[in-house]
């Protein structure tokens, strides 16, 4: 897949043709930066002025518990936006987004997508723009109630039924190692690989590194409210 092919999948340049994409970033002043694997593309406590979009690679982003604990956040591959959200603030990043494998990726400056453009591309990308962040918003808003939930049992119902309806089946992969998943849900390691093998045998899914499949996902939704 070019480049092209990739920015118009994202959510930022939805919809925008190839050529209208071509002088739009001409304009916005994008540059494509390399970054080695554990390179830090944001450091937290530090602004960030810029929207990232990944073309090649994988990059994360993590935030520091008050005991020194890394709490990921998201992961992306080609196509994910990063720093939309970041980048209009006045306050500096409460994450740290670190490269997972060598990667590729274009930034754009943040104040240029604010400025007044009249052509029609301009007026999309900041729709988009807009669009981005309100979705990201109750994504962040989903989180906060998986981790609000009381029991464990409860939070792995949750995001499990959560990523069967983001992959549109009950058989997929989660982004997640288990210690990842346990950081995620704010739970310990060994707590969250005896409460799946107990899901297991009581036949609720089926499990195996980081793939599932929900075999009785009405009984995962009682299970998580």
């Amino acid at each position: 897949m070019d480049d092209f092919s990739i920015l118009q999948s994202t959510s930022l340049f939805h919809g925008l043709s190839a050529e209208a994409l071509d002088g739009l970033l001409g304009r916005l002043g994008a540059v494509r930066r390399s970054y080695i694997r554990g390179a830090v593309l944001v450091q937290a406590g530090q602004p960030s002025r810029s929207v990232g979009i990944i073309l090649a690679g994988a990059i994360e982003a993590v935030r520091l518990a008050p005991d020194g604990s890394r709490l990921p956040i998201t992961r992306m591959g080609p196509g994910g936006v990063f720093g939309d959200v970041l980048g209009g603030s006045s306050l500096t990043s409460p994450v740290t987004v670190t490269a997972r494998s060598p990667c590729e990726v274009l930034l754009v400056p943040y104040d240029r997508l604010l400025r007044p453009d009249s052509s029609a591309a301009g007026q999309q990308v900041l729709q988009n723009l807009v669009r981005t962040i309100s979705d990201k918003y109750f994504l962040l808003a989903r989180r906060v109630d998986l981790l609000l939930l009381r029991s464990l049992r409860a939070k792995v119902s949750a995001y499990l039924l959560a990523e069967a309806e983001r992959a549109g089946q009950l058989t997929f992969r989660i982004p997640f190692t288990r210690a990842q998943l346990a950081d995620y849900l704010n739970c310990d390691r060994s707590a969250l690989s005896r409460e799946l093998s107990r899901m297991q045998r009581e036949g609720l899914l089926d499990t195996y590194r980081s793939s599932f499949k929900l075999l009785q996902p009405d009984a995962l939704r009682k299970l998580s409210q």
